[in-house]
């Protein structure tokens, strides 16, 4: 099957794919499995269930990627489904996620995608999901990701959340176990416009000696939009948690940023920052002064926070 222009665009925009590519994926279009291949190191197929996807990345294997978007183009679609991605021992992996929505019409469309992840001993992962939403101002655009991650002894995770524009409404779940020098990186871009809301909800479980684990939050809130922030860091054992958040706020919208620090060894180390502040008028002279509009100036100062 081939993906017209609109799916194309919005492939491209949640992956930064000009073409589909070979190797293994699947693409979701529209409630659907419309695209599916395995390749030698990584098994893409239906969870037992029925109800999603399996990706299992053989153990040993290196330099491997596959790709898993959802995009959706039929209007008032509410879609659902469950993924498991499994990356073996010693694995050396990239996930690519992410789902694009367009919606012309007046009602809703939704997706939840909820994913459990096993990072299995000393593998490592890069996770990327990309959120975007274009379309009618009447159409609702909602997407509520849910994310359990279990980093065994050892491993390394990096996952990358990003919401790039339209998006009415979401509701993002993370939840993640780390056991014995296991490491988890996770960095989250978000911008919200006119009266969009967001919300995400991290919590990470440091349960093994040695393990460690990096919350990096960057939000923008435009127009009448809301965001709510909440991270918690639970150190189950000797192990080092850090959360931080800067959020740029504009015009009339609201941000609320929640750090919760919860020791329970005498060892661990667990530490938060956090700041939300306006654009400082320094910065919009300066790149005025290089010929930039206001607007201009707003722009690169917003995308380079957001980068």
């Amino acid at each position: 099957m081939e993906l017209n222009k609109l799916e194309m665009d919005l492939l491209k925009s949640i992956t930064d794919l000009e073409t589909v590519p070979s190797g293994a994926l699947n693409i979701r279009l529209n409630g659907k499995a419309v695209m599916r291949q395995s390749s030698p190191n990584i098994s893409v197929g239906p969870n037992d269930e029925g109800t999603g996807l399996k990706v299992e990345i053989k153990p040993g294997a290196v330099n491997e990627t596959v790709h898993v978007p959802v995009v959706l183009t039929q209007p008032g679609l509410l879609d659902k489904v469950y993924n498991t991605f499994i990356v073996g021992e010693g694995a050396d992996a990239t996930i690519i996620a992410g789902c694009g929505i367009h919606n012309d019409s007046h009602a809703i469309s939704r997706h939840d995608g909820i994913h459990e992840i096993i990072v299995k001993r000393g593998a490592k992962l890069k996770y990327t999901e990309k959120h975007y939403g274009e379309g009618s101002e009447q159409g609702k655009r909602i997407l509520n990701p849910s994310t359990v991650i279990t980093i065994e002894s050892g491993a390394i995770a990096e996952l990358e959340m990003v919401q790039i524009r339209g998006v009415n409404d979401t509701m993002r779940s993370t939840v993640a176990h780390i056991h014995e020098k296991g490491s988890l990186k996770i960095i989250e871009r978000l911008l919200t416009q006119e009266e969009q809301r967001a919300e995400s909800d991290i919590m990470i479980y440091l349960d093994g000696n040695g393990s460690n684990a990096q919350v990096i939050s960057r939000a923008v809130a435009q127009g009448h939009s809301y965001q709510l922030f909440r991270a918690a860091l639970i150190g189950k054992a000797p192990s080092v948690g850090h959360v931080e958040c800067d959020a740029i706020l504009m015009d009339s919208a609201r941000i609320r940023s929640i750090p919760e620090l919860q020791a329970e060894d005498a060892d661990a180390v667990l530490t938060h920052e956090a700041a939300i502040g306006k654009i400082a008028g320094e910065q919009l002279i300066k790149l005025m002064s290089l010929g930039l509009t206001e607007q201009e100036a707003v722009n690169t100062i917003l995308e380079g926070f957001l980068r």
